[in-house]
């Protein structure tokens, strides 16, 4: 009987070792869960340096990871080639973005009525873009 109860324990912790090896993070996600590339949208409504700074930094590191990444920017948004400060470089940060692949969309009503031009870093889009990024993505972001 002893003999049955430690085989039973011994077997018992090695099945349970063993998905743990499997396992990570809250919620027993698997590893194999967390490497395949997911498909963020990230809309960015805000001008506050820091905050659109943070978003492209989200949104370099997702596409270093190997994730597709599309940003549409919104209402405030659109000033973003005019965000820089000393401390939040926002264009090198959008720079990055763009050369590494990501994609980015401006609202074209919200840039008309700050009189904005179209440009690479705020190409005019509209809400059938944005509609097609919230569609298409597996995650949504603001900021």
């Amino acid at each position: 009987m002893k003999k049955s109860i430690l085989i039973f324990a011994l077997l018992s912790f090695t099945f349970a070792f063993s998905q743990a090896q499997n396992v990570t993070g809250c919620g027993g996600t698997k590893v194999t869960e967390l490497q395949k590339p997911i498909k963020f949208g990230i809309v960015i409504y805000s001008n506050d340096p820091e905050t659109v700074w943070n978003a492209l930094r989200l949104a370099n590191y997702s596409l270093s990871e190997k994730d597709t990444v599309s940003v549409f920017l919104m209402g405030k948004g659109v000033e973003i080639k005019s965000l820089s400060t000393k401390e939040f470089d926002v264009t090198e940060k959008l720079n990055t973005f763009l050369d590494s692949g990501g994609k980015i969309f401006a609202c074209g009503t919200c840039m008309n009525s700050r009189s904005l031009k179209e440009s690479k870093a705020c190409p005019i889009s509209s809400l059938s873009d944005l509609y097609e990024i919230i569609r298409r993505s597996d995650k949504l972001l603001t900021f």
